[in-house]
């Protein structure tokens, strides 16, 4: 679970890259969870976006997507969704620590 502070954090992160991931009509394919889960192994941070013929919205597509991938949906704004989720064995994004409480 992402703290207030970690996912402002890969909000800012995700302002730099690319759209990978088009959800478009029909059905969330098995195609589509792969390349989503293929990415996440990659990236840990991935953009996506549902098109405007999408049987989904963007926030019911990202997290069905985040649901079957075991993911974490950092953000949906119009039409466009981020997903988290870390590489165990080579991380590339450091998270900010959170605080335990005393």
């Amino acid at each position: 679970m992402l703290t207030s502070k970690q996912r402002a954090y890969l909000r800012s992160l995700a302002n730099g890259i690319d759209t990978i991931l088009m959800v478009g009509k029909g059905e969330i394919s098995d195609n589509i969870i792969m390349q989503a889960d293929t990415a996440l192994t990659a990236r840990e941070l991935i953009k996506g976006k549902a098109l405007e013929n999408s049987a989904y919205s963007s926030r019911e597509a990202a997290e069905i997507i985040a649901d079957k991938c075991g993911a974490e949906v950092v953000q949906v704004i119009g039409s466009k969704f981020v997903l988290y989720r870390r590489n165990p064995d080579e991380p590339k994004i450091e998270l900010p620590k959170t605080k335990k409480k005393a």
